[in-house]
C-alpha cells in the first residue's frame, strides 16, 4: 500500500500526496482515481473549493 503524506504550507494550502478519495460537501467524489498529489484551500476563499486556487495570497491568509 502507498504512503501517503500531508504537508501544510505556512499561510498557504494542504498538500496530499498518494493515493486518496477526496469528495465535496455534498459526497460528490472530486480526485482522481489512483495516487495523485492535491492542494486543498484552508484560507476559505477558494473559488475552487476543496481545491486551492491561489486565492491565499490575495487575501494575506495567516496560518497559525
Amino acid at each position: 500500500m502507498e504512503k501517503t503524506v500531508v504537508k501544510c504550507f505556512k499561510n498557504g494550502p494542504y498538500e496530499i500526496q498518494g493515493d486518496v478519495e477526496i469528495t465535496d460537501a455534498n459526497g460528490k467524489k472530486v480526485s482522481q482515481d489512483g495516487s495523485g498529489t492535491y492542494h486543498l484551500c484552508r484560507c476559505g476563499g477558494s473559488s475552487k473549493k476543496p481545491f486551492c486556487d491561489g486565492t491565499h495570497s490575495r487575501l494575506h491568509f495567516k496560518s497559525e
